[in-house]
């Protein structure tokens, strides 16, 4: 999924304009590539385009602590936004990105993020039994 078709899906999710959700979609890239461990956002990345893996280089130094409302405070502040916008967007990326990885990098990705962050993952629609 080239970056422009991830963020028309960001912006549909979350009801967004473009240029909002791309700049949630970069915040939210890079705010992860800080919270996860042991070569994640280096496994994320090989799965995502070039345009996309760009964000997701892993930072020098000590990395981020904190909760959910940590992490959406520091996608705010990097997108310029409102929190409540933030959480809306990055709702929108996770969802996104599920579509875009494979289910057992997704499950890998989820399990690192703070405690709170299942709330911000729709569930997968179970199919109908019959």
């Amino acid at each position: 999924m080239q970056f422009p078709r991830f963020v028309e899906a960001v912006s549909r999710r979350s009801e967004l304009p473009m240029e909002q959700a791309a700049m949630i979609s970069r915040a939210t890239l890079q705010t992860l590539a800080e919270r996860v461990t042991g070569g994640e956002a280096e496994e994320l990345a090989a799965q995502l385009p070039d345009e996309l893996s760009d964000y997701l280089t892993v930072p020098a130094g000590e990395r981020p602590t904190g909760g959910k409302v940590e992490f959406l405070f520091r996608v705010a502040n990097r997108a310029a936004v409102d929190p409540a916008v933030a959480e809306v967007g990055v709702r929108a990326v996770l969802n996104t990105l599920r579509e875009a990885i494979t289910v057992g990098e997704f499950q890998d990705l989820v399990s690192q993020l703070p405690k709170g962050f299942n709330a911000l993952v729709d569930p997968i629609p179970r199919p109908p039994y019959g």
